[in-house]
């Protein structure tokens, strides 16, 4: 039996939202303020969670801080990761360049905050307090040594939005329930009422809504620090003059696979998921919320 320990929650904060039109992380969306990063930390806690480690930019630090750390302050150890575009070797600094280098690399500069087995979130999607539990049950009942990494899979259908393209990691998953390899479509969209996908050459093409994907919502134990880091620096160098390549966790989970070393196990989860790429999409997530609180899945005042 492996003793259990509070696992810690990372969480993906440094977009700038261009989508959306500003920083979503922080944007409130419901009559008390609360952000959807509120929730997942609601959530989480329940859950068992026992630290939160936020990777922002320094540009909303201290507006960011004043948010999260007076909520979190006595009920979890919380810190902070900065990732900024020139968080990479000098040489490989674009000045045409805007953003961080993407989710990939973000969980690559959590390795000095994170000691204890982990989950890894973004910041803008609400997962339910279902996936919580699924995931911290997996992670304190899993040695921290060990090469035994998870996912929260979800159904594409849903997890669209009606108002523009969606970029999501598709999962192959096998018989007994771990992943085989995923694939990151970062162009998905609905288009009269089919969903679509661009393939490598930009053309649109069918793409199931049953196909399993993934919502960047993972489990790791400190071991997947050991993967990424020379695949990050040949992704830098490949394109270190492209001001919009972006590193994903995916590229890093497929490391992980091919090494034979580890696996990824599937979770599955009845929790509703969603979430906010553009400004449309926010009445939904209100309307939902709203819903919940109503229904007494959260108590009005969240803290």
């Amino acid at each position: 039996m492996v003793e259990t320990n509070k696992p810690t929650l990372v969480i993906l904060a440094a977009g700038m939202g261009s989508r959306y039109g500003g920083l979503k992380q922080m944007d409130s969306f419901t009559p008390e303020g609360d952000t959807i990063i509120d929730f997942s930390l609601y959530d989480a806690l329940r859950a068992g969670f026992g630290k939160f480690v936020f990777i922002i930019r320094k540009s909303f630090e201290e507006e960011f801080k004043e948010i999260f750390s007076k909520k979190l302050k006595g009920k979890a150890e919380v810190d902070y990761v900065f990732q900024e575009f020139d968080s990479v070797p000098k040489k490989y600094i674009d000045p045409k360049r805007t953003k961080p280098w993407g989710t990939g690399h973000a969980l690559l500069m959590a390795k000095d905050a994170v000691q204890e087995n982990f989950a890894i979130i973004n910041a803008d999607d609400f997962y339910g307090r279902e996936a919580f539990m699924a995931m911290a049950k997996f992670l304190s009942e899993t040695d921290k040594d060990s090469y035994d990494f998870s996912m929260m899979a979800y159904l594409l259908k849903n997890t669209v939005s009606d108002h523009g393209y969606v970029a999501r990691g598709e999962c192959e998953v096998d018989k007994k329930g771990y992943l085989k390899d995923v694939t990151e479509r970062t162009h998905i969209e609905k288009i009269d009422g089919e969903l679509m996908r661009k393939d490598a050459n930009g053309k649109f093409i069918p793409i199931d809504g049953d196909t399993i994907v993934s919502m960047n919502f993972w489990g790791f134990t400190p071991r997947c620090f050991e993967f990424g880091g020379e695949l990050f620096d040949a992704f830098l160098e490949v394109n270190k003059n492209n001001p919009k390549a972006e590193f994903f966790i995916p590229y890093v989970i497929n490391e992980i696979l091919r090494s034979e070393k580890a696996s990824v196990k599937v979770l599955k989860s009845n929790a509703q998921w969603f979430g906010v790429t553009y400004k449309e999409d926010k009445e939904i997530v209100q309307a939902a919320i709203g819903r919940l609180k109503e229904q007494g899945v959260y108590p009005t005042k969240l803290w």
